[in-house]
């Protein structure tokens, strides 16, 4: 089905629902009863939903069905042939993540349909309602005259009731590097974004968003739509009607098929989401997107260590060094990475990263004969594998392996073995994978079924040499982390790198304020904060970092990622004060509670890290200055805590001055308020250290 086709029979579902019976009509709530859903059966014998909150409608009545390659649609004609209700509540265990204990109880219902004539093919509806949100999916039984699948669309409808203000980037196929857009929906214009200079692959071929997408209806409540446990399956984006003011389903597809789906009976697809929350900070402190996903399939993971990092990377994006030996600058030497190392371990920052150790740099971005340019075995000549490594375990630091694969996918499947069985000869346990450019086969892209797949192996072949892995250019999280807690991290934004090159000025204050209510929703970032030389001086004089110092910190409280980047040179860190806190600050945590914030706006947030029961707060703002008032009632009443503040200076700008900064110690108990003064662009940090 055309596009076209899709939207009108969506536009059709008013006209039939006015002659749909009350009976017809099936409904589940949260176990709060704030959130309902309805699900009736429209006179064309087409399944519908409705959402509800307190008694706003969210969603008005929204068609769903499918249309196939080689098949009839799927999505009329159908009857219902049985409903069960079921509610399910446990709390868990996070093995690491921002939360120690997470409660998972939903009300449940299954709508069991089937076509009346032709095929009669089978298909459960499955919602779970929590208080935070909901999640539904299509799952289809084995059964005779559907096996092999081939899905063109998922035609899922989200009617909305309102043109409500939306936080958004476009729905590239390819990458999500992308600023965040705030407009109505009626305004959205992805068509607009295409062809950035700055992207190394990009393709947007609807007026649609990427997930998760955040909104605010006039009435303040938030909503933020995504989809989770993604696995054998498109990623999602979402086509925009701004007339009707409603999104559709445009699954992520390739130019090698007429297809978007290939799947085999039976299967289920991901969980299409939507939270819901009246608060801002709901939306972080929700976890709906790992309660939807499977329990650990993993077994024992004790051996998953949460750390900060350094890298040998920072002083590629600036020019300093380069990944290949080209005009003598190599940034990954033996000598370079004793240097890093040492510091590392003198400041006990836990790991490092090693950009540009192995050949074929010369030949990776920009180039479309990528394929077997690398080898992830094999190092640059002024590059000691043997003696980096015998140095760093000598020192006590753990070394994380780079595997940049220029997106040649294939030739990093043909290599995966000898890649990981080199990582497990030298005990790596880490890894950040990346993919630069467009993919090769050709054909494909970064968030469609076929990559999907891949990351998905690359995943499990970490698992069995008991590996973290950090994903750069990735698919979107979707909550995987709970089914295999090795999935720690990945990019999926546009990252601080961005900051050191981009020819339109790099990331604006209000980037990350906008990144916690949208992108963070999904799962970890790995976005690399820490840069204290702001201006890039003497390295980008035409680029900048848009923080001040003080915003720095914070990111390591309000951005979360289980692998914590210490990004920017060694020597501007050394004998700065301001570096304790990236020192003490946790990376792992047993609580974490959103204090306040606006999307796009302000962000507070404290974390209490686990085993040690310190605190650590961070809050940022946009390019507006404000006062905050924070309530320490989080705090143990019966611990005496070091409270240090680290804060923007009087004359704190993010443009004029963002190296002001000013550190406080401060006498306070559970039952103070601290009175926070961020600068335009800026940031405080605060440690509460248990004495």
């Amino acid at each position: 089905m055309n596009s076209k086709k899709g939207w009108i029979l969506g536009g059709l579902i008013l006209l039939l629902l006015s002659g749909c019976s009350q009976d017809n009509r099936l409904r589940v709530v949260s176990p709060d009863r704030n959130l309902r859903v309805d699900v009736v059966l429209l006179d064309n014998g087409q399944v519908a939903y409705s959402v509800r909150y307190k008694r706003q409608v969210i969603i008005d009545t929204s068609g769903m069905g499918f249309t196939f390659q080689d098949a009839p649609p799927l999505q009329a004609g159908l009857e219902i042939t049985g409903v069960s209700h079921s509610s399910f509540s446990e709390v868990w265990e996070m093995p690491w993540g921002e939360q120690r204990h997470v409660k998972n109880h939903y009300n449940a219902m299954r709508v069991e349909l089937a076509e009346t004539e032709g095929l009669m093919r089978r298909f459960d509806l499955v919602f779970r309602v929590y208080d935070d949100g909901l999640g539904f999916r299509f799952e289809f039984p084995e059964q005779e005259n559907m096996t092999d699948v081939l899905i063109t669309e998922e035609n899922t409808f989200f009617q909305l009731t309102g043109d409500h203000l939306v936080w958004w980037t476009p729905g590239d196929w390819d990458i999500y590097e992308h600023l965040y857009n705030t407009t109505r929906f009626s305004e959205i214009d992805a068509i607009s974004k295409r062809n950035h200079p700055n992207l190394a692959q990009t393709y947007i071929p609807v007026n649609a968003v990427n997930t998760p997408v955040t909104m605010r209806t006039d009435k303040g409540l938030h909503l933020s739509f995504h989809e989770a446990a993604l696995i054998d399956y498109a990623g999602i984006t979402l086509e925009i009607d701004s007339i009707n003011l409603r999104m559709r389903s445009n699954l992520v597809g390739t130019e090698r098929a007429d297809y978007k789906v290939i799947q085999r009976t039976p299967f289920n697809t991901p969980w299409r989401t939507i939270q819901v929350a009246e608060r801002a900070g709901d939306l972080i402190e929700s976890r709906l997107m790992v309660n939807l996903n499977e329990p650990n399939k993993l077994g024992d993971v004790s051996w998953l260590k949460p750390t900060k990092y350094m890298g040998i990377w920072w002083e590629m994006h600036i020019g300093k060094s380069t990944w290949g030996m080209e005009g003598g600058k190599h940034g990954a030497t033996t000598e370079n990475a004793k240097y890093y190392i040492d510091f590392v371990a003198e400041h006990d920052l836990g790991a490092l990263l090693i950009e540009g150790w192995y050949t074929g740099w010369e030949n990776w971005i920009g180039h479309d004969d990528r394929e077997g340019i690398f080898d992830f075995v094999t190092p640059y000549p002024d590059f000691d594998l043997d003696e980096v490594t015998s140095y760093a375990k000598e020192k006590g630091v753990r070394l994380v392996m780079h595997h940049e694969t220029s997106s040649a996918v294939t030739t990093y499947e043909e290599q995966l073995d000898t890649a990981f069985a080199l990582m497990s000869h030298y005990n790596y346990d880490m890894v950040k994978t990346g993919y630069v450019g467009t993919i090769i086969p050709r054909g494909e892209y970064h968030h469609g079924q076929w990559m999907v797949n891949h990351y998905q192996r690359v995943i499990d072949k970490a698992a069995e040499h008991g590996v973290m892995v950090n994903i750069h250019e990735p698919i979107m999280a979707t909550g995987l982390r709970r089914t295999y807690p090795n999935d720690a991290t990945r990019e999926g934004l546009r990252g601080q790198e961005f900051n050191a090159w981009a020819t339109d000025g790099g990331n604006p204050p209000e980037h990350l304020p906008i990144v916690a209510f949208t992108r963070m929703l999904a799962g970890p970032i790995d976005y690399t904060p820490g840069i204290f030389n702001i201006k890039i001086d003497p390295y980008r004089p035409d680029n900048r970092v848009n923080t001040t110092l003080a915003q720095q910190l914070a990111l390591y409280v309000v951005i979360y990622s289980p692998m914590q980047m210490v990004a920017d040179l060694p020597k501007y860190y050394k004998g700065h004060p301001a570096f304790q806190f990236i020192k003490d600050v946790g990376v792992d945590w047993e609580q974490s509670i959103v204090l306040n914030g606006e999307v796009g706006e302000y962000v507070t947030i404290a974390r209490e890290e686990r085993d040690t029961g310190n605190w650590f707060l961070g809050s940022i703002t946009n390019e507006e200055g404000r006062e905050l008032t924070i309530r320490t009632d989080f705090l143990d009443p019966d611990k005496q805590y070091k409270v240090t503040l680290y804060a923007d200076g009087e004359d704190t700008h993010w443009e004029t001055y963002p190296t002001g900064y000013q550190i406080k110690e401060l006498d306070l108990n559970n039952q103070s308020e601290i009175r926070l003064r961020l600068a335009p662009g800026g940031g405080a940090a605060i440690s509460f250290m248990i004495q």
